[in-house]
C-alpha cells in the first residue's frame, strides 16, 4: 500500500522541462511564419538575443521570440551563448546576405578580389541584378510551374 501512494504520489509531481535556448548569431536574422526562405517574415531577432526552441525540421528551427513564434534557419542560430562584449566590435556578426553567399562560397572580400584581377570586365550587369527584387508570390508561382523540390523550399 505505502508503494502505491508513493507511486501515485510521484506521477502527480509536477514535472518541469527546460527549455533549450539558442543564441543569434548573425547581425539580423528573419523569423518567418513557415520554415522556408519564402514564408512571411513575422519578427526579427538581432544579434545575441535569445530565442527558445520549439521544435526542428529539417535545416529549420521553431522558435518563440521575445514577441513572437516562427521558423529560423539553423544557420542564424547557435546553442552556444553569444553574448556582446563592451568595447568589441558588433560588426563581428555575419548579416543573413553574407550567411547566405559563404553558404554559395562568396562573399565581399572573394568579389573584391575578383574584380581586382578582372579590372577589364565589367560588372556592371550584376550590381543592376543584385537590386532587383522579386515578390514572393511571384517566386511561388515559378517554383509551382517549374516543378521544383527542395530544402527550404
Amino acid at each position: 500500500m505505502r508503494r502505491l501512494i508513493i507511486s501515485v504520489m510521484v506521477l502527480l509531481m509536477p514535472v518541469t522541462v527546460s527549455a533549450t535556448s539558442l543564441s543569434i548569431q548573425v547581425e539580423e536574422g528573419q523569423v518567418r511564419s513557415t520554415p522556408s526562405f519564402l514564408g512571411e517574415i513575422v519578427d526579427k531577432v538581432v544579434y545575441g538575443e535569445s530565442v527558445e526552441l520549439v521544435k526542428e525540421q529539417g535545416p529549420w528551427r521553431m522558435v518563440n521570440t521575445k514577441r513572437k513564434p516562427g521558423w529560423i534557419h539553423q544557420s542564424a542560430v547557435s546553442e552556444s551563448k553569444v553574448e556582446l562584449v563592451p568595447g568589441s566590435n558588433v560588426d563581428e556578426g555575419a548579416s543573413g546576405k553574407e550567411i547566405a553567399l559563404a553558404g554559395k562560397g562568396f562573399n565581399a572580400d572573394v568579389e573584391n578580389a575578383y574584380k581586382a584581377e578582372h579590372q577589364q570586365m565589367s560588372f556592371a550587369w550584376v550590381d543592376n541584378m543584385e537590386k532587383l527584387t522579386v515578390n514572393n508570390a511571384d517566386i511561388e508561382q515559378f517554383i509551382k510551374q517549374g516543378g521544383l523540390r527542395g530544402a527550404g523550399l
